[in-house]
């Protein structure tokens, strides 16, 4: 549902045009980043090649989506495969922008969110790769979620964020704690929390807490799911950051509804506020 009535119009469709073309090319620009970042490559420097000749790209092989199309998931040299989780990076993220376009409308409040969804979506897959949660990238993060709710809401949204940013980092030291003292091991990273503190700056403590719910909820039916599938050892460790990611994009676009739903369903409706 487009939140804003002006997006409906036919006249609209150069702005969901550029929204579809700048998500894209985020998510190609996302791919460097999750391969190099935690390689401690560069990520400017060199420009796009095959993983395994490392050939050049030319620039229409580095059109988003297309050009692998075009190559048919191959190296036009060595004819080395090239992962499929290029272009799906590349249309997540293009269709994460356009959802968030029509959630919020065509402002600066989008804008802001399409920098969210995109560290969220860097962070997974990095956390999913190399079960890191890189400071280079939570630290931005959390401060950008500061100077968002700073700029757009002024002095109460600026306190709002780092509540839920504090609320962030410490409920997951008590969850790690807690953890620790069950299991005997660690149970969750220091990235975990810094990530979290991250969604609360931008999200505000409520809509975190739902957040991490979720991720709870989801990790836990993944995790049982894929141990008895036979997909991954019990005694694996399962990444949370994908999971935590994953929480803060369905708080983002549909949190509001849904706690406002649970407090209508369980007669708190009267009594607190839905964020």
């Amino acid at each position: 549902m487009v939140s804003d009535p002006s997006l409906s119009t036919l006249a609209a469709l150069p702005v969901w045009g550029l929204a579809l073309v700048l998500g894209a090319s985020v998510g190609s620009f996302l791919n460097v980043v999750i391969y190099r970042l935690p390689a401690g490559l560069s990520l400017v420097s060199p420009p796009s090649r095959c993983p395994r000749c490392f050939y050049p790209l030319s620039w229409f092989e580095n059109v988003p989506i297309a050009g692998w199309l075009g190559l048919r998931g191959r190296c036009r040299h060595c004819r080395a495969a090239i992962a499929v989780r290029y272009p799906l990076v590349e249309a997540a993220m293009a269709i994460l922008f356009l959802v968030i376009l029509g959630r919020f409308g065509a402002n600066g409040t989008a804008f802001g969110y399409w920098i969210f969804a995109a560290f969220l979506l860097a962070l997974a897959l990095i956390d999913a790769d190399t079960k890191t949660l890189p400071n280079r990238l939570t630290q931005p993060l959390l401060i950008l979620g500061l100077l968002f709710q700073g700029l757009t809401a002024g002095g109460p949204g600026l306190v709002a964020a780092a509540l839920g940013a504090v609320v962030g980092l410490w409920s997951f030291d008590a969850i790690a704690l807690i953890g620790s003292w069950v299991f005997g091991r660690t149970a969750m990273g220091a990235g975990d929390g810094k990530l979290a503190a991250a969604i609360g700056a931008w999200l505000g403590w409520s809509l975190l807490l739902l957040a991490v719910f979720l991720a709870c909820l989801l990790g836990a039916v993944w995790g049982v799911g894929a141990a008895y599938g036979g997909w991954r050892d019990r005694r694996q460790t399962l990444p949370f950051g994908p999971f935590l990611a994953l929480g803060g994009l369905i708080a983002l676009l549909g949190g509001s509804h849904l706690i406002a739903l649970y407090l209508n369903l369980s007669g708190l409706g009267s009594i607190l506020p839905a964020p």
